[in-house]
């Protein structure tokens, strides 16, 4: 039996499967998202684990203890600062959150590499603007950061204790070699980073560490391997079967994303795609993402007081 946890924007999310790959049982956790200003989208980092916890111990007992490894998923782009302790120095900035457009801007401006290594185009919901915006509007915090985490590894940090990535995700920050699935010393300089601030870089099926012994324990399973997993999108894209070169989807979530796997780092930066690492060795892949789509019918619901998206369809259509 393995155990699959998602960390998405909405909600925490638990699969359990087999060895034949059949789900056997799920559960789901909502997670509060708070907008105290225009453009900002933020989480308490905490509230992922409480949720992640609560999914967990959804899951039939005897189930559980025949977990025998653990994957994680998760929203990308969010920035999690951590001190010397590793806790949480602020709300978690996400990835949809728009406060950083100057500072997206002046980092394009000032870093070439961002096209190139990076090969992405600057934008507010990757993680490097969202750094240059604190540390120039909330320096105390800044100075204060001792570890960048995206959100899916905090959960891991909890987890396991261990702060570690994989490349899918973290090649979102902006601070990647996308081609040589590393960390790019002068990209991180750009917003005044070091190589020791960001966690260990993994590829998506590789053990990045073990359930702590008390974790273990309250959750009623053994301490198992924590794989370094993927982002959600590159995940997605695995459960689909979208591997081989060319392959491509479509996901309507809270995002609209058009993801096409591709065996070289075709980066187009030009052309505002993404260009990103594959949550599976020598694999990368493509991407544009609309950051409004299925969430906009979770607002004409609350808004013509129906309560599902069916219902809201049959009086679109009445």
């Amino acid at each position: 039996m393995f155990l699959g946890l998602d960390i998405g924007t909405s909600a925490v999310k638990a699969v359990l499967i087999n060895d034949d790959g059949i789900v056997v049982s799920e559960s789901a956790s909502p997670v509060p998202i708070s907008r105290p200003r225009p453009k900002w989208s933020e989480q308490d980092p905490d509230d992922w684990w409480r949720a992640a916890t609560d999914c967990v111990l959804q899951l039939p007992a005897e189930q559980r203890r025949k977990i025998l490894a653990i994957g994680l998923s998760g929203q990308m782009h969010g920035a999690v600062l951590l001190d010397k302790a590793h806790k949480p120095l602020r709300p978690a900035i996400l990835w949809n959150d728009g406060r950083s457009e100057v500072e997206a801007s002046e980092l394009q401006a000032l870093q070439p590499d961002f096209l190139t290594h990076g090969s992405n185009l600057v934008m507010p919901g990757f993680t490097a603007p969202k750094l240059s915006w604190v540390r120039k509007y909330e320096r105390q915090t800044f100075d204060r950061t001792e570890m960048v985490l995206l959100p899916k590894d905090y959960v891991r940090l909890c987890m396991t204790g261990d702060c570690a990535t994989d490349v899918s995700d973290a090649a979102g920050t902006l601070w990647m070699d996308v081609e040589n699935r590393t960390w790019h010393a002068p990209l991180l300089e750009a917003c005044h980073l070091q190589l020791q601030n960001m966690p260990s870089l993994f590829e998506g099926p590789e053990v990045t560490g073990i359930l702590l012994d008390e974790v273990a324990q309250y959750w009623g399973m053994d301490s198992v391997p924590v794989v370094a997993g993927g982002s959600d999108n590159a995940a997605g894209a695995l459960g689909a079967g979208a591997i081989n070169s060319g392959d491509t989807i479509l996901s309507l979530g809270t995002s609209g994303v058009i993801f096409t796997a591709s065996d070289t780092n075709k980066r187009n930066p030009e052309a505002a795609v993404h260009a990103f690492c594959h949550a599976l060795s020598g694999k990368w892949h493509l991407m544009s993402v609309m950051l409004s789509a299925a969430s906009c019918l979770d607002w004409a619901c609350k808004v013509t007081n129906t309560h599902n998206v069916p219902d809201l369809l049959a009086l679109a259509q009445s």
